[in-house]
């Protein structure tokens, strides 16, 4: 059974071998995060063991057209963007997001999703949060992301509408219209 498909059902192995010709982008080595910055408890960084969490998370936002489907090898190749809301006794993923570099100094969140059981209770913003203090220690000063959703969580957090064109060039043009993305920018 090759490793994607391993993942897909469930296998959590800690280090899996790397696909042939797919490169497994490496966790990156956070460093701490400097003081008056803490890191949001119950967030991390995603391992290999969480791809088949990641995407089984993911599916549910697929299907009602919030995010984009995503293949399992996209969640191996990618898992260094990745962080994960811990559930209880750390269980399913409670939520992710994902934080690409994009160019200088820029970002961009993708992938953001909370399990519906996990709805309002502040994950979201646990998750953001996270995000934010690896901006910082990684020296990202702008972040992007789309939503079709209210962007009422982002907006909260500082962040505000924009054209797509002030978006990173090559992200932007991968955004499909026809899903009618509200793009949105945070300095920080």
């Amino acid at each position: 059974m090759s490793t994607v498909a391993a993942a897909a059902l469930g296998d959590h192995s800690p280090h899996p071998p790397s696909p042939p010709g797919i490169p497994v982008r490496p966790e990156p080595p956070d460093r701490p995060a400097p003081p008056g910055r803490p890191e949001s408890p119950g967030v991390r960084p995603a391992r290999l063991g969480d791809v088949a969490a990641l995407y089984a998370l993911s599916r549910t936002f697929v299907r009602s057209g919030a995010l984009r489907a995503r293949t399992p090898r996209h969640y191996l190749s990618r898992v260094g963007d990745f962080l994960v809301a811990e559930g209880a006794e750390r269980s399913r993923p409670r939520g992710c997001l994902a934080l690409r570099d994009e160019g200088p100094a820029t970002a961009v969140l993708y992938n953001f999703c909370v399990s519906p059981c996990s709805q309002g209770q502040g994950v979201g913003s646990q998750l953001l949060g996270a995000a934010f203090a690896r901006s910082r220690r990684r020296s990202v000063r702008v972040i992007f992301t789309a939503t079709t959703g209210s962007a009422a969580l982002f907006l909260r957090h500082g962040f505000v509408p924009v054209p797509a064109a002030e978006a990173p060039a090559r992200w932007a043009a991968a955004l499909d219209p026809a899903r009618g993305s509200q793009v949105l920018r945070l300095t920080l």
